[in-house]
C-alpha cells in the first residue's frame, strides 16, 4: 500500500475473507472502477469457517488446519474480480486467528481476534489510516451486523482507530481525521422483499420463510445510504465465486455452509455512525458514501 493525498479514498475493514464480497462487494467494484482508491483490511484468515466442497474440507481447523493459507488466495482471486488492488490483513496475514461464532470454544483462543487487545489491534489499523488517509471507512455496526464476535471486534477495534488517527499524540505519522464512518446495514423490507423471490425460486438451496428467522436486518430509519452498484453485480458474483470454500453460487442466489439461500444484491445499503450526513436523494437516503465529501 502506498499514501496517496489526492482523490477519492475508501477503506473497508472486514473480519475474514468473504465477509467483502457479501456485504459490500458490489459497492468496491463500483468505486474501484470509478478511480477511486480502495483499500481493504481483512482482520482475520478464517481459520474457523466451515468448508463446502469436499475435495478441499481435510483444510478445516478440526483437520489439517490449514484453510487460514488457502483463504488468503480466494480473498487475492476476489479482489481482483472486484478490482481492489490494496488488500492487507491486520498486522499481517495470521496475526489475529478467527474467533469462531459467538459461544463457540474457538472464542476462548487466546490467538483469536476476539481476544484481542483493541488498543494493540488499533495501532496496526491507525498506521493504515495514516497512510492511506481515506476520506470514508466503512466496517459493521456495534452488533457485528449479526452477532459474530469478530464483527464486533472489527467494529470496536475500527471505532478506536479513527479518534486515535486523530490524536497528534497518539502513536507515529501524521494525524489524520475520516470524514465518513459506515457501517453495512440490510433494511428489513429489502429482506422481506427477498425472501419472498427466494422462497418461491426453487433451486438448490433452502430458502426461509420470514426476516423473523434471520439473525440481521436493520429498521428503515436506521438505514441513511444506499448504494446502487447494479452494473457490477456481476463483479460480485464473480468474487463470492472465488470463496469457494465458503460460498456455492446459483445465480442470482448463494448460500453460505448453512445452505440458506440469500439473493446477490447489487444495491448495497449503510448506516452512517459518524461524520455528516450529505445530501439525500430521492428516497430520503445518501445516495453515495462520499455524499457531501466533493
Amino acid at each position: 500500500m502506498s499514501s496517496t493525498d489526492a482523490g477519492r479514498r475508501i477503506l473497508f475493514v472486514h473480519a475474514h475473507p468473504d465477509d467483502e464480497s457479501i456485504n459490500t462487494g458490489a459497492t468496491m467494484a463500483k468505486y474501484a472502477a470509478e478511480g477511486a482508491h480502495v483499500c481493504l483490511v481483512t482482520c482475520t484468515l478464517g481459520e474457523e469457517g466451515e468448508v463446502i466442497p469436499d475435495d478441499v474440507r481435510h483444510l478445516a481447523s478440526d483437520g489439517e488446519d490449514r484453510l487460514g493459507p488457502y483463504r488468503i488466495a480466494e480473498l487475492a482471486g476476489a479482489c481482483a474480480a472486484l478490482g481492489v488492488e490494496d488488500q492487507l490483513f491486520l498486522g499481517g496475514a495470521g496475526r489475529w486467528r478467527d474467533s469462531g461464532m459467538m459461544g463457540a470454544e474457538t472464542n476462548a483462543d487466546p490467538r483469536c481476534f476476539w481476544r484481542a487487545d483493541p488498543d494493540v489491534a488499533c495501532r496496526d489499523l491507525v498506521t493504515v489510516l495514516r497512510d492511506l488517509r481515506p476520506q470514508v471507512v466503512v466496517t459493521y455496526d456495534d452488533r457485528g451486523y449479526y452477532g459474530h464476535p469478530d464483527h464486533i471486534q472489527a467494529h470496536r477495534v475500527a471505532a478506536l482507530a479513527l479518534t486515535k488517527s486523530a490524536d497528534a499524540s497518539y502513536g507515529e505519522g501524521s494525524p489524520w481525521q475520516v470524514s465518513k464512518f459506515y457501517a453495512t446495514a440490510m433494511p428489513r423490507s429489502v429482506l422481506a422483499r427477498s425472501i419472498a423471490v427466494t422462497r418461491d425460486s426453487g433451486g438448490p438451496f433452502q430458502a426461509v420463510s420470514s426476516v423473523d428467522e434471520l439473525p440481521y436486518g436493520a429498521p428503515e430509519d436506521q438505514v441513511t445510504t444506499v448504494v446502487d452498484a447494479r452494473a457490477h453485480l456481476p463483479a460480485k458474483l464473480a468474487a463470492l465465486r472465488a470463496h469457494r470454500t465458503q460460498v456455492t453460487v446459483a445465480e442470482p442466489f448463494f448460500a453460505l455452509s448453512d445452505n440458506v439461500r440469500q439473493q446477490a444484491f447489487g444495491v448495497e445499503y449503510y448506516t452512517l455512525l459518524a461524520g455528516e450526513r450529505g445530501p439525500a436523494g430521492p428516497n430520503g437516503r445518501e445516495t453515495d458514501l462520499f455524499a457531501g465529501l466533493d
